[in-house]
């Protein structure tokens, strides 16, 4: 069984839906037992970091994810809170990445929305995929580059576009609104 976090954030659903395209069944859920016995977890999310912290802490989601050792996909709010601290609302995050989230410079072009490529692929979610094919983005807030970082997108400054520690995989870009390509990654994660 595929579960798919459920807590204080959006776009769940077209998570969900992506990965019901592929062929395998998936359960939206905050229950512990079942996030601890899924195949593979997914941390999908678009919201704000310090709401989602709180709604995750409340439900002893925060130690349940880091305690996690199957395959983990965070996906943009979910790559983020899997870092150390997000400036969104000053927050304290999960601290799996050894790394912190910034705001971009407002006075640019905010949120990054839309389609961009990424470059230096380092991950095994990448098998099939080239630093020519583009992912859709949509932040304002993003993850410094770190010893983790397993591909780099640029929008006004370099960035984490994706991330991996162990058993725990993220993206800042959004796999499943990112075409052909982006079902490629989640069938690579799902196959892990």
């Amino acid at each position: 069984m595929i579960a798919i976090v459920k807590y204080n954030a959006g776009n769940i659903t077209s998570v969900k839906n992506a990965i019901e395209r592929l062929g395998y069944s998936c359960l939206v859920t905050d229950d512990e037992n079942l996030l601890k016995q899924a195949e593979k977890v997914i941390f999908p999310g678009v919201g704000e970091a310090s709401s989602a912290m709180v709604y995750l802490k409340e439900k002893g989601l925060d130690k349940v994810i880091k305690n996690l050792t199957q395959p983990v996909l965070g996906i943009c709010l979910g790559q983020q809170l899997l870092c150390q601290f997000s400036q969104e609302g000053e927050t304290k995050c999960l601290g799996i990445f050894d790394t912190i989230v910034k705001k971009f410079d407002p006075k640019l072009k905010v949120p990054h929305m839309g389609w961009n490529t990424i470059s230096n692929i380092e991950s095994e979610l990448f098998n099939g995929i080239s630093s020519e094919d583009d992912f859709y983005f949509v932040h304002s807030y993003y993850a410094e580059i770190c010893k983790e970082t397993t591909a780099i997108c640029d929008y006004i400054v370099p960035f984490s576009a994706s991330m991996q520690k162990n058993n725990f995989y993220a993206t800042q870009f959004h796999p499943e609104k990112s075409s052909d390509v982006g079902e490629q990654l989640l069938l690579n994660f799902l196959k892990l």
